[in-house]
């Protein structure tokens, strides 16, 4: 049961899958229709507040898509329940294209990337604007944690369906925090190390004292 393929599979994409060699495979995921939509599990749960950034597709009027970057620390997209993503939206170039999209169309595509893992989840759903006065508890949640600057509206995405996708291609790269993480030890060592030859040192000038005495 999928309902990611329900979503993602139209008619030109079936097509284009038999003409490939992964028709097969394709039928098999919409073999049971999923008739409601998917909930977040711990994993996917876990996964989005360990992210640092993620891409928001949206549609304009005229039909062209716009892929938006929003970034922040861990944890400023907020699992708000199973079924209902969160972050507060910071003020950014100024030029509104997701904001204004959203208001013709609710539908987006997120695409949360690890690269350090080399993980990534693909998620659909249904996005809803929400002015910082018009509910102020879930200002409160959102803005407890969140990205640097001036906040100018709540975003939440009620999921319709996500899928994790194919590890492969994706190159391996680290953020600072990450590298900070992996080279404590290491550091730590060095440190230990550089006492150990201050002490060395010493110890031989003292040695050298005492045989020239």
């Amino acid at each position: 049961m999928s309902r990611y393929a329900q979503v993602a599979y139209t008619a030109a994409v079936r097509q284009v899958q038999y003409e490939m060699g992964s028709g097969a495979a394709g039928a098999r995921r919409l073999a049971e229709p999923a008739e409601r939509p998917d909930t977040l599990t711990t994993v996917e749960a876990a996964f989005v507040r360990g992210i640092d950034g993620f891409l928001i597709a949206t549609v304009g009027e005229t039909g062209w898509p716009y892929i938006q970057y929003r970034g922040g620390p861990p944890g400023f997209v907020h699992v708000l329940d199973e079924r209902t993503l969160g972050y507060a939206d910071v003020r950014g170039n100024r030029q509104y294209i997701t904001t204004g999209n959203l208001r013709g169309d609710d539908r987006v595509s997120l695409f949360f990337l690890d690269h350090a893992r080399q993980t990534r989840l693909k998620l659909y759903g249904h996005a809803v604007v929400t002015p910082l006065d018009d509910d102020p508890e879930l200002a409160d949640r959102l803005e407890a944690f969140r990205t640097d600057g001036r906040v100018e509206r709540l975003i939440t995405i009620r999921v319709e369906a996500y899928d994790w996708n194919c590890p492969k291609h994706i190159t391996p790269r680290f953020s600072e925090r990450e590298l900070e993480a992996a080279l404590a030890p290491t550091r730590e060592r060095l440190a230990r190390l550089e006492l150990l030859e201050a002490e060395n040192t010493t110890l031989r000038t003292e040695l050298a004292r005492l045989r020239g005495a």
